[in-house]
Order: structure tokens, then C-alpha cells, then sequence
């Protein structure tokens, strides 16, 4: 039976003040929360525009409006003729993206896990520049990348104990393009696809646009979860899984290699293949923190792993790469045809270039990341100490179990104090993990600092409901 709410009893749940400015926002705002804290479920009929104006003695435009909002927001679904119902939002469709809100530029972005460029960039762009020319001759098309990379990537993997050749490395047009490529290739719409869940924000968008069937594996307290992806497997009949063992994006839990070895067997006894992000795995905060390639114990092609220029260099470069059988990778580079054909020869050059000083880049983000991690955790215990979180041993962020269930709100609030944050619910599945942010440590000390004391002040300022502010934040 479906279940509705009549428009007195939403005006009795709402809760809105008659004097709130603009009434519409504030009506939206509190349907919002009251889906959020679970007070209005989610897939109930919400009451007509025109007799919900009425209770509230408001105009039907005001109604329409803070609906529009709620829509817009992803808090209520529609169908033409038939009514609205609450729902849970995907982050990735929603109104006020960060990724595409050029209004947000000026806050502090910790939404994005991203650190600055490194130092050693310039002497690899000058050194790009002065080879450029050399490829000028040639029609400027390499979809497989280029060799001189292919063969810098393959050697890499083969120093850190996975022996790698150069035909077993494609070039992307970073980490995200890898992925798409993967699963456009390897997963037809409606196909299980496991993935852990936190997890990376873009990659439930990939999942979502390919129209796979995203079947999430919680990851406990411990970080150790083979056990749920071996049961999950079992019932879903995934054949396809993404995973982040190194510093996982966005718990920075690091998987030990008697776990790594125990997925991979368990991978080629179910016919699973793993999609492994490696993304974040050059960035120990210890230099003697150092786990073997989820690779190293594949016995039969059902590893694939993803890497990026992005966390270790520079995410402007936009090189990533896939390393896998050779036969997938010629797979790849045929389809690749239909969407960018080949990735950027500059930046190729410039990350080639960048390899060759790989332990200089990974001292400076240690120094880098270290210093800021530390600030990090001295602020929220002094300012938030009622949060709680784990501080992990390389990546670039924490992930913080807040004291309410409230963390898109919160966000909602810190954007007004000059704060741009990741609430939980992005790196979920249907709206879960409302109680929890990412929080990176890949700005300044001073900047995470100054952050967190306005976080705290937009949580103290949160039944104020403040506009955003557009004072510069930085």
C-alpha cells in the first residue's frame, strides 16, 4: 500500500517558522532535513502543491518553488500528473555540484582530495617542451600511449615486485577515463558490479552511468572485508568488482598483503575480475610503509589495476593508465577510438619525465602530507571533539564519524562560512553514510586549520540556516 502525508501533517512535521525568509528555502530546507534525520521516509506521496499552501497559509507559488528545490536537490522525485514522492539524492545529478558550480571557487575546497602540483612539475614541463617537437612528424595518435611512458609505467610496477611489460600498460586520459573504459568494456548495463562502499565518489558515477547494478560491501571498523566480498559475490553473482586496498579513498585504510593474496584467490575461484584503483598507493606517510601489488598475487589475469598521475604529481596533467593482460589492453585501445582515441602527448612526455624522479616527489609529499595531517587531527580534537575518526598511515584524507547524523546540512552551512565539504552520502549507495565527511589533508596546515574553526563555527550556526556568504574564503 502506498503511503502518503497529508498536507496537515506535513506542516506539523516541517516545522516552519511563519516569519522565515524566504519562506520557500526555508520549507525546502525543512522537508529536507526531516527526510535526512528520518522523520519523513523515504518513497512517501507528498500532499498536493495547492493543499500544502493551504495549510501552511502561503501562496502555491512559494510551494512550487520550495518543491522545484527539493527536486532540483534530489530530495523528491516526480512524475508528471501522477505526484511527488521523498527519495534519498545521487550526489553525481544534483543541483549545486561542486564539480561544475564555478560559484564555488571561492571556498575552501575540501571537497577534493587533491594536492598542489609538485615541485619537480617545472623541470618536467621544460623538459616536455624541448622533446615536443620531435613528435610533431608523426600524425599525433597513440592510443595505446606513448612507448617511452608505456615502457616508464611497466617499470615501475616491475620495482615494486609486479614484473611488468610495456605491452601490458594502456595510457588514459587519467583514472576516471581508465575506469570507464574498463567498465564499458568488461560490464553490460544491469550487470552486478561489486564495490566498497565508502567509496571513491566518481566511480559510483561511472557505475551509475553505465546502468550497472552497484552491489556495495560495508567495510568494517578494521578495514578487513574479504570475507563480506567473497559472501557478496556468492549473492549477487557479480563476476566484476572495484577496489581501493591502497589507502582507500576515502577510509585510507592500507589492506595487508595476507588479505591481498586471500582476494585474489578468492577472485580466481569465483571467475571475478578486480578492477584495483591504485591511485593513492605511491603515498605512504611512513617510507617504510609498503605492502607487494594486489597483482603480485594473480594467478590468472583476474587483476586489473588502475593508476594515476593525479595524487603524486599533479591531478592537471590528466595521464592515468591500466595495467593488465596484453589482450585486454589491445581491447581497450580499440575501443578507446569512440571516445578520445589517444591521451595528451605533452603530459605524456611531462609524466614520463616525472618517473625518472618518482623518490624525490614521494619525499615531498610525505614532508608535505605529514605536516598537514598533523594540523588536521590537533584541530578537530581541540575545535570538534566529539568527532571521531582514525588516522591512517598514507592517502590523503580522514574519514570522521560526526556526533549527529547531519552531515549534508553541515555542509550546507560550512559553504555559507567559506567551506566546500564532501558530506558522506556521496561515496554511498542510496543516501547512506549521512553521518560521516571525508576531510582531506592534502591543503596547507594553516588553510586545514583555519578550515576546520569555521566548520565548527558553521555547526554551532547550523539552526540559523545562513546564506552563503561570497566573501572570498582564501
Amino acid at each position: 500500500m502506498e503511503r502518503f502525508l497529508t498536507a496537515g501533517q506535513l506542516a506539523r512535521v516541517a516545522e516552519v517558522p511563519a516569519g522565515a525568509r524566504p519562506y520557500y528555502r526555508a520549507l525546502a530546507d525543512a522537508v529536507r532535513d526531516r527526510i535526512l534525520d528520518g522523520r519523513l521516509p523515504v518513497r512517501v506521496r507528498m500532499p498536493a502543491e495547492r493543499h500544502l499552501a493551504e495549510a501552511l497559509g502561503v501562496s502555491r507559488t512559494t510551494v512550487t518553488t520550495a518543491y522545484d528545490r527539493l527536486r532540483g536537490q534530489g530530495y523528491l522525485e516526480s512524475r508528471q500528473g501522477a505526484g511527488s514522492w521523498t527519495a534519498l539524492p545521487d550526489p553525481s545529478v544534483c543541483d549545486g555540484n561542486p564539480w561544475v558550480d564555478d560559484a564555488d571557487d571561492r571556498l575552501i575546497p575540501l571537497h577534493a582530495a587533491a594536492p598542489a602540483a609538485c615541485t619537480q612539475l617545472e623541470q618536467a614541463f621544460a623538459d616536455a617542451a624541448a622533446g615536443y617537437h620531435r613528435f610533431t612528424l608523426g600524425m599525433g595518435y597513440h592510443p595505446l600511449g606513448l612507448p617511452v611512458l608505456r615502457e616508464a609505467v611497466a617499470a615501475r610496477y616491475t620495482a615494486r615486485g609486479l614484473a611488468t611489460r610495456p605491452d601490458q600498460i594502456i595510457v588514459t586520459t587519467g583514472a576516471q577515463h581508465a575506469l570507464h573504459l574498463l567498465l564499458t568494456l568488461l560490464a553490460a548495463p544491469g550487470d552486478p558490479v561489486l564495490i566498497e562502499s565508502p567509496t571513491y565518489s566518481h566511480a559510483i558515477d561511472v557505475l551509475r552511468l553505465r546502468g550497472a547494478h552497484r552491489v556495495p560491501v560495508g567495510i568494517p571498523a578494521d578495514g578487513r572485508y574479504v570475507d563480506l566480498v567473497v559472501s557478496a559475490v556468492r549473492q549477487s553473482g557479480a563476476r566484476l568488482a572495484y577496489l581501493i586496498p591502497d589507502f582507500q579513498n576515502p577510509t585510507g585504510h592500507l589492506m595487508d598483503a595476507g588479505d591481498r593474496a586471500r582476494l585474489a584467490e578468492a577472485a580466481r575461484r569465483h571467475g571475478v575480475t578486480l578492477l584495483v584503483d591504485e591511485t593513492w598507493a605511491e603515498l605512504p606517510l611512513d617510507e617504510g610503509t609498503t605492502v607487494p601489488p594486489t597483482g603480485v598475487f594473480d594467478s590468472g589475469n583476474h587483476v586489473v589495476t588502475i593508476g594515476s598521475a593525479s595524487k603524486l604529481w599533479w591531478g592537471g596533467l590528466r595521464i592515468g593508465w591500466i595495467r593488465g593482460s596484453a589482450e585486454l589492453v589491445r581491447r581497450l585501445a580499440v575501443q578507446r577510438a569512440a571516445v578520445d582515441i589517444a591521451s595528451a602527448i605533452f603530459e605524456q612526455l611531462a609524466v614520463a619525465r616525472l618517473f625518472e624522479v618518482i623518490e624525490a616527489t614521494r619525499a615531498e609529499r610525505r614532508r608535505n602530507l605529514r605536516a598537514s595531517l598533523a594540523a588536521l587531527v590537533a584541530v578537530l580534537r581541540e575545535e570538534l571533539p566529539e568527532w571521531s575518526f582514525r588516522v591512517p598511515t598514507g592517502g590523503g584524507s580522514l574519514w570522521v564519524r560526526l556526533d549527529t547524523p547531519s552531515a549534508t546540512p553541515l555542509a550546507e552551512a560550512a559553504a555559507a562560512h567559506g567551506v566546500r565539504l564532501a558530506p558522506g552520502p556521496w561515496f554511498g549507495v542510496d543516501g547512506a553514510l549521512e553521518g560521516h565527511l571525508r576531510l582531506p589533508f592534502t591543503l596547507a596546515p594553516e588553510v586545514l586549520t583555519d578550515a576546520v574553526r569555521r566548520i565548527a563555527a558553521a555547526r554551532g550556526s547550523q539552526g540559523a540556516r545562513p546564506r552563503r556568504s561570497l566573501t572570498p574564503a582564501l
